[in-house]
């Protein structure tokens, strides 16, 4: 399998057994260099390292300038190669990511393609599903995935791929047969992230120069960032731009007891068609246009797409709760304000008796975004409830202090409890209401102190309009 005799690659020491190479990794909060002694204890004799270690002279050191690109070329090796055996379409952007990759897999599945899906919300392929640590995970765990893929029979893979996979070398030397650009807009941007915008961009462009084909959203401000950053050939969609590859127009609104939706015509690389989606909003159009234009760049027959692409859903995207007959609950992942401001901009567009939105932040970062965020509420809502939202070691109600800052005269109560926020909710709600449950989308987790504790806010919604039609 390899010249240096190893059975396993690991960069956590804890993680090493007889036969392991550990890859010394340098990160924000540790150094792997520190751990090389445990690794080898536990039976590591082969170490990847950038300066020398000073370890039992039958430890086998291989000095490196960059341990975190020598892991991507060795976890491949390791592998087989197993990207080779895979199509691979990345998505990069602000926003859309997870709900484009999610809905190319489906969409791809239901054509009769094998196919899988890495992302925000998990590993799918075949019949197995596993959760993800990132949005693209570590390179090791990367090829582990597309190895387990390509012997399950998967000839397509779709992934999100972050900014913070090419700052940190998640997917160095990874080359795409399709990238996909939805947005751009400032995020990220802090001690642990990246620096500044310009960082964060370009590293978002990095995806096209890796591609060997890109479909870009024109509509964005930085679209010609990225395609300038491609190596292949360029496609584009749009919503706007009657030139582009893949355009909508006609785009109109619609409403049912459990959906909210949008019907457009389309002209996909020049032919004319007519779609339905069962999410609302100019980018979910958008969305769609990036799902349909890389289903037919693939081949996928048009009668397919237009049959398959009403049913598809991304759990945490815009997700319709059906709990009460008269009004509205959404679950959605919003958890900036930029998020936050499509999905009730979005949410206005239906003319709703009131828009109460129950959200908070996340805790130990992100503090900037809190302000501006209660700014977005105080726009759109008649009524907030600030609770928490994964609030990690801060106090829920620090947190909730500095969404008020913008939140100013809306009205609003604070809860620090989720769940006893949700309960009151759905107590609230009237006739003509939509209620936005936005920050934790498809998680079904809270972060509190340094523990995971579970919680499906789809199941708390439920059974408090469950207990409350029954008092009725």
């Amino acid at each position: 399998m390899n010249d240096l005799n190893y059975s396993s690659i690991v960069t956590d020491s804890r993680k090493a057994n007889k036969g392991s190479c550990f890859f010394c990794i340098r990160g924000a909060l540790a150094d792997g260099h520190e751990y090389a002694k445990s690794a080898y204890e536990n039976g590591a004799r082969v170490f990847f390292v950038e300066e020398k270690l000073d370890l039992p002279s039958d430890a086998v050191q291989i000095v490196v300038d960059d341990t975190r690109k020598a892991l991507c070329e060795k976890s491949r090796e390791f592998y087989g190669k197993p990207d080779e055996k895979l199509c691979l379409i990345g998505i990069t952007g602000t926003k859309g990511k997870t709900t484009c990759a999610n809905m190319i897999y489906s969409l791809l599945t239901k054509a009769g393609r094998k196919c899988g899906v890495i992302g925000t919300n998990g590993v799918r392929y075949a019949d197995k599903y596993e959760k993800t640590a990132n949005t693209t995970p570590d390179s090791l765990e990367l090829y582990r995935i597309f190895n387990d893929m390509a012997n399950a029979g998967c000839e397509y893979c779709v992934m999100e791929v972050s900014s913070q996979a090419y700052k940190t070398d998640r997917v160095y030397g990874l080359e795409f047969d399709i990238g996909v650009f939805t947005n751009l807009s400032p995020d990220h941007i802090g001690e642990f992230e990246h620096k500044d915008f310009e960082e964060y961009k370009m590293c978002k462009a990095q995806l096209f120069s890796h591609s060997m084909m890109s479909l870009i959203n024109i509509d964005s401000e930085y679209s010609d960032t990225m395609a300038k950053a491609a190596k292949g050939e360029v496609f584009t969609f749009s919503v706007k731009d009657i030139g582009a590859d893949v355009y909508a127009d006609n785009i109109k609104s619609w409403k049912s007891d459990s959906a909210l939706g949008v019907d457009f015509d389309a002209r996909v690389f020049c032919e004319d068609v007519s779609l339905r989606i069962k999410t609302p909003g100019i980018y979910s159009v958008e969305n769609a246009l990036a799902v349909v234009g890389v289903a037919r760049m693939l081949d996928v027959p048009m009668e397919n797409i237009v049959t398959v692409l009403p049913d598809l859903k991304v759990k945490g995207r815009f997700e319709i709760v059906d709990a009460l007959p008269y009004a509205t609950f959404v679950i959605d992942y919003a958890h900036n304000e930029l998020s936050l401001e499509s999905v009730l901009k979005t949410i206005k567009e239906y003319n709703p008796k009131r828009v109460i939105c129950l959200f908070g932040s996340v805790g130990d970062r992100t503090q900037l975004r809190r302000g501006k965020m209660g700014q977005v509420a105080k726009k759109y809502c008649d009524f907030c409830i600030l609770t928490s939202d994964n609030p990690g070691n801060e106090e829920p109600e620090i947190i909730i202090y500095d969404i008020e800052k913008g939140l100013g005269d809306c009205p609003h109560i604070n809860i620090p409890d989720r769940e006893e926020a949700i309960k009151l909710a759905v107590n609230l709600a009237r006739a003509g209401d939509i209620i936005l449950f936005a920050g934790k989308g498809h998680e079904d987790y809270q972060l509190i102190k340094n523990e995971k504790i579970p919680f499906c806010e789809s199941d708390i919604i439920k059974k408090a309009a469950s207990a409350l039609l029954m008092n009725v």
